[in-house]
């Protein structure tokens, strides 16, 4: 008697929550572990459906590097990264494609149709509505000293993102989108996912940015989870170098999307059973939320 007790008590504790996010918008960058591991994909499945039955609108974002990496070796194609970017050459476009926009696309969007939801599968090549152009970056040899432009090949960043695609699709289906640009010569772009999902959720002006990781959080210098976050707060961690590495471009992410209005950013470990749900729906929440003040 005292779990189902438990489990009233849960419910009742979403009722505020559901009322506040009713006929909201969620993006939700999907990735890391919650993409490859069986029981962690149903889970999402069964959690992007319940959001989506209590009247939230999400919409989803999903990267797949380590399956690119993967299938990459399996056709003997050497793999090289600058400053984290996957140097993508015609050949490896055309294995970016293949797997972002076909295999693991329309998986996703496969898994959710199963369980009930009707979801439907994007890149942004559809209707062009992710513009792009190729990047460029500055990279500094060996010695730190000397610093040249490197051309990075079908690696893309983001000049504009039309959501009409997504806002008139009906209603009843979920947006699956994978992070393909296209340049103004309508050739493919390989974007970071974490990028377009902050550009498309500022696009649609969401209510929350979700980042699902293979962390708890934003951790501060004594291994702490922070489980709420200032604009301001951020910022003093990336200047103190709490804030480093990997997790630097999901944050400045993050604040690009909050500077550019959604409400608020959450990065919350996607290896937890129904992460997007206690996140979202519980008081304490699991992750770091992040908010402009």
């Amino acid at each position: 008697m005292e779990k189902l007790i438990e489990k009233a008590n849960t419910l009742i504790e979403a009722i505020p929550y559901i009322r506040k996010f009713c006929g909201k918008t969620f993006v939700i960058k999907y990735g890391g572990s919650a993409m490859t591991e069986g029981e962690a994909k149903e889970n999402f499945a069964l959690d992007i459906i319940l959001l989506k039955l209590l009247g939230i609108n999400p919409v989803i974002v999903h990267g797949g590097g380590p399956q690119i990496g993967i299938f990459l070796k399996k056709v003997g194609k050497d793999t090289k990264f600058i400053q984290g970017y996957r140097v993508t050459d015609e050949e490896t476009m055309d294995v970016v494609e293949m797997v972002l926009g076909g295999m693991i696309n329309k998986g996703i969007v496969a898994l959710i149709n199963k369980h009930g939801g009707k979801a439907i599968g994007l890149t942004g090549k559809d209707g062009a509505f992710i513009k792009a152009k190729k990047m460029v970056i500055r990279h500094k040899d060996h010695n730190n000293k000397n610093s040249e432009l490197v051309d990075l090949g079908r690696v893309g960043e983001i000049k504009e993102v039309d959501p009409s695609i997504i806002i008139t699709l009906d209603q009843s289906f979920i947006p699956v989108i994978a992070p393909i640009g296209v340049d103004e010569h309508g050739e493919s772009l390989n974007i970071n996912a974490d990028l377009v999902a902050g550009a498309i959720a500022a696009s649609l002006k969401a209510e929350k940015l979700v980042l699902l990781t293979d962390v708890e959080g934003i951790i501060d210098e004594k291994k702490k989870l922070l489980s709420t976050l200032d604009r301001k707060q951020v910022k003093k961690l990336i200047k103190g170098g709490v804030i480093k590495e990997g997790m630097l471009p999901k944050v400045r992410c993050c604040l690009e999307a909050l500077d550019q209005g959604v409400s608020k950013v959450h990065m919350i470990d996607g290896r937890v059973k129904h992460a997007l749900l206690l996140e979202i729906f519980t008081d304490k929440g699991i992750g770091t939320e992040i908010r402009k003040e």
